[in-house]
């Protein structure tokens, strides 16, 4: 059984988009935009935690992001950590596709993040709060991509079965439906109030 996904609570980031823009010489590539995704922690500097974030994260957004429609570009993608309640790499990729969707750059297709963590009784829980996390025997995150419901990314922390695993990206494609249907209705709000 899949249980229902709640959208997400106290944890929340803060997207901002810019490009594209110039990109430096040492950065430029010749046939594609060069993509760039800062992760800012509540507080202090990034770590080691938030450059592998930042790497998945940017892997994710290449994945869609049309970059040779600007070749010689580039676009940075800072994600301010607001609070952190739990799920949060999830969180930093719904709302790096929110701006990538509200910025105007094309997009072969939208993504989302969805975490499960799987607790030790067996049982699975989407968009666990930090005690959920802590506690969970394995914590796994997932970029889904649109309407195809293709993995872009999977990360996992802790150990689990490739059923389990299988279980999990099972409930984390069902539950990108909502995700996709939050999207729409954003957009719908945002862009009909001209």
């Amino acid at each position: 059984r899949i249980p229902p996904w709640i959208p997400p609570g106290d944890t929340s980031v803060l997207a901002g988009l810019y490009g594209p823009t110039e990109a430096k010489a040492s950065r430029e590539q010749p046939d594609k935009a060069t993509l760039e995704v800062l992760l800012r922690p509540k507080t202090g500097l990034p770590g080691v935690l938030e450059r592998s974030r930042e790497q998945l994260l940017r892997q994710s957004c290449q994945e869609v992001v049309l970059g040779g429609l600007h070749p010689r570009t580039s676009v940075t993608v800072v994600l301010q950590v607001l609070n952190d309640a739990g799920s949060l790499l999830s969180c930093c990729l719904n709302a790096a596709c929110v701006a990538l969707l509200d910025s105007g750059l094309p997009l072969s297709c939208l993504f989302c993040g969805v975490t499960c963590a799987l607790q030790p009784d067996g049982s699975l829980t989407l968009d666990p709060n930090s005690q959920q996390e802590q506690t969970a025997r394995a914590v796994l995150t997932f970029a889904i991509a649109g309407a195809s419901k293709k993995l872009l990314m999977a990360t996992t922390k802790g150990s689990c079965t490739v059923e389990e695993m299988q279980q999990c990206l099972a409930a984390a494609q069902k539950v990108s439906e909502a995700i996709f249907q939050f999207y729409r209705d954003c957009a719908r709000r945002r862009y009909s109030k001209s």
